[in-house]
C-alpha cells in the first residue's frame, strides 16, 4: 500500500515498525548524525527535527518556509546552506504547522540535491492521504535515492489512530536492520495487535477516510473565510494536513500573548508559531480536527476580542 500510493516498489525487509512516527525520525537521526554533521530542516516545522538533532550533538540548520513562497521549502536557498557538513535533510510534505505541500518539481530538485552531494533524506509523509486539489507527490519516486531515503508515514492521522501509537519508516535494508536493532532496546516491539489493527485499516475499505478528507477541505474553508474576517489576521488556504497557519502581525500582538488571550479570555486553543522554530514569528496555529460548528463558534469569540475586518 505505501508503494502503490507513491508509485514505487518497497520491500518487507526495508519496513520497520515503531510505537508512533517519533521514534523513526529519533531513530534516523541517531543512526546518521555524528557529533558536528549538519541537518537542514524546516522552520517554522514539527519541533521534534531541531531538538533530536541538538540532542545527538548534530547541528540543527533551518531553513525558513516563507508565506510568500505557500510554505514550500525553497530549493534554491536550500542549495545555498548545503556543504561538505550536511549529512541529512528533513522534509515534511504535507507540512505541519501550516499545511504547505511540496510540488513534484520541488521534490525533484530536492532529490537531485541530495543525490548529488551523498547527502541522506528523511521525509516526513505522515500526512500524504490529507492532501486538497492535488496529487500526492513522494521524493521516492526519483530513482537514485534508494540507498539514502528515509520515508516515514504512520496510522493516527489517515485513520484515527492516534492513541494506537503505530507508525513505520521505510530505508534501506542495512539501516533498516541497524534500527530495528535500536527498536528492540528500547520499546521491544510495538503492540502485536495494534499492527494487526493497522493492517485491516490498510487493507480494508477507504471510503471513511476519504470522507474524512472531504470534511477536512470543508471545515479548511470555514477556517479560512472565517479569520481572514477579523480585523489584524490573513490566512493563506493550506493544500494538505489539518492545520490553519495564520498571519497575525497586524494584530500588533506577540504572537504568543496572543495564544495566550485566546485560550485565556475566549476559550479558543491555538499554538503561537514561535512553538515551531523562530521563523514562526507572527503567526499562530490553528487545528481544524473539530466540528465546522464549534470552529465557526470560535471564529466568533476571536472575532469578539480582535474586531471584524
Amino acid at each position: 500500500e505505501a508503494g502503490k500510493l507513491r508509485g514505487v516498489e518497497f520491500h518487507p525487509e526495508q519496513v520497520v515498525v515503531t510505537p508512533g512516527a517519533k521514534p523513526i525520525m529519533s531513530f534516523a537521526i541517531m543512526a546518521l548524525v555524528d557529533e558536528g554533521d549538519e541537518v537542514i530542516y524546516p522552520n517554522p516545522g514539527f519541533p521534534i527535527y531541531e531538538s533530536m538533532i541538538e540532542f545527538m550533538c548534530g547541528k540543527a540548520v533551518p531553513i525558513q518556509l516563507k508565506e510568500e513562497f505557500d510554505f514550500r521549502l525553497d530549493t534554491k536557498e536550500l542549495k545555498k546552506l548545503v556543504n561538505k557538513k550536511t549529512k541529512l535533510i528533513i522534509i515534511n510534505s504535507p507540512h505541519n504547522p501550516t499545511g504547505g505541500v511540496l510540488t513534484k518539481e520541488d521534490l525533484k530538485v530536492i532529490a537531485d540535491i541530495a543525490r548529488n552531494n551523498n547527502i541522506w533524506v528523511l521525509s516526513d509523509e505522515v500526512y500524504s492521504r490529507i492532501i486538497y486539489d492535488m496529487k500526492f507527490e513522494s521524493i521516492a519516486q526519483f530513482p537514485g535515492l534508494e540507498d539514502r531515503l528515509i520515508v516515514l508515514d504512520g496510522f493516527s492521522k489517515t485513520y484515527a489512530m492516534t492513541g494506537w501509537r503505530i507508525g513505520y519508516g521505510i530505508m534501506p535494508v542495512t539501516l533498516a536492520n541497524y534500527l530495528a536493532q535500536i527498536e528492540i532496546n528500547i520499546n521491544s516491539c510495538t503492540a502485536s495487535f495494534i499492527q494487526r489493527a493497522g493492517i485491516e485499516a490498510l487493507k480494508g475499505p477507504q471510503d471513511e477516510s476519504e470522507k474524512m478528507t472531504a470534511e477536512f477541505k470543508r471545515r479548511r474553508d470555514v477556517i479560512v473565510d472565517g479569520l481572514n474576517q477579523i480585523k489584524g489576521i490573513t490566512c493563506k488556504k493550506p493544500s494538505g494536513a489539518f492545520y490553519v497557519f495564520p498571519n497575525v502581525r497586524k494584530t500588533g500582538i506577540d504572537c504568543r500573548e496572543l495564544a495566550d488571550r485566546l485560550l485565556n479570555e475566549a476559550g479558543v486553543a491555538c499554538l503561537s508559531g514561535t512553538c515551531f522554530g523562530k521563523f514562526g514569528e507572527g503567526y499562530l496555529r490553528f487545528s481544524y480536527a473539530n466540528s465546522v460548528e464549534n470552529i465557526k463558534k470560535a471564529l466568533s469569540k476571536i472575532e469578539a476580542i480582535l474586531g471584524k475586518k
